[in-house]
């Protein structure tokens, strides 16, 4: 194939607060771990949290700025981190979540965000999931409205696991696809974020679930998890490395899984998707920058591999 370079096909991206824990709650070194990635042109683009401080979000926006990195903002560090529910049946406790995700729009364009990734809350069960999703579409329309009204921005719903880690609503894809079609109809700037590291969580294969959602907007993760032995310190969602003992994803899963892509032109040239890694260090002898020149090692093998 001629010209098959990776970054003809995807804005190559890495989750910021991930690969830097020690930022996810909106504080602490954020904008000298944030050069280091914007100094690094492996990278083409970045996903970025909550940033707390005014100052802090002003430096990092003119470093972006400077870097010519595609920047997405998450709203995960802001809804997990203080267990927000945007599909609650409690109105109060609803609007809270739905109010704290406008705020995190509003940073994502003070970032130059291009994109956010939302997500739902608890999934309350098989009798209540019906009415939880239908509060949940219209929590999502409510900020694709809102993202409309500021300015040129899509919103990403990530899928998280039912019954292992997260309890999330939303939960397979078959339910994503549901809700996307409900909010898409009204508003374009929705679509789907598709994570490899979720698919053995969520008891699904990419060339089952993709196929669901396909028609949408879609954006992407790579990544991998620990779901087999609950008595491993790393089970559940918590974004090990890739090679990490008792993983379930590894080189040759991320190359499947950049076929698959290819097959259904969904790393497609004239209209790029962000792929993003998401991994952090997790174990003692694990630093950032290791865990980051690991990710780049799978990403550069895997594609090579094609």
């Amino acid at each position: 194939m001629d010209n098959f370079s990776i970054y003809r096909y995807m804005h190559l991206g890495i989750v910021h607060f991930k690969a830097f824990p020690q930022v996810v709650g909106g504080q602490g070194p954020i904008v000298e771990t944030l050069r280091k990635i914007a100094e690094d042109d492996f990278w083409t683009a970045v996903e970025v949290g909550w940033m707390k401080d005014v100052k802090v979000r002003h430096e990092a926006s003119k470093l972006l700025e400077v870097s010519h990195l595609k920047v997405c903002y998450a709203t995960q560090p802001r809804i997990l981190g203080q267990k927000l529910n945007p599909n609650s049946f409690d109105t109060a406790e609803r609007n809270k979540a739905i109010d704290n995700v406008k705020r995190g729009i509003d940073e994502a364009y003070q970032l130059g965000a291009s994109s956010v990734r939302v997500l739902s809350g608890k999934d309350p069960g098989d009798d209540k999931r019906e009415d939880a999703k239908k509060i949940f579409i219209d929590t999502l329309k409510q900020w694709c409205e809102y993202a409309k009204q500021q300015g040129d921005i899509r919103l990403y719903l990530k899928i998280f696991d039912r019954d292992i880690d997260k309890a999330a609503l939303i939960g397979h894809f078959k339910d994503a696809a549901d809700v996307a079609e409900a909010v898409y109809k009204e508003y374009q700037n929705f679509g789907i974020l598709s994570d490899l590291s979720h698919f053995p969580l969520l008891r699904e294969t990419p060339a089952e679930a993709i196929p669901l959602v396909m028609k949408y907007p879609l954006h992407f993760h790579i990544g991998n998890c620990v779901m087999r032995d609950r008595k491993n310190i790393l089970y559940g969602d918590l974004q090990p490395r890739f090679g990490v003992p008792g993983g379930e994803l590894d080189t040759p899963d991320v190359r499947d899984y950049f076929k698959l892509l290819l097959e259904h032109n969904l790393l497609n040239p004239q209209d790029k998707p962000v792929l993003s890694v998401e991994v952090r260090p997790l174990l003692a002898e694990e630093t950032s920058e290791m865990i980051i020149a690991n990710a780049k090692r799978v990403i550069k093998q895997a594609w090579a591999s094609l």
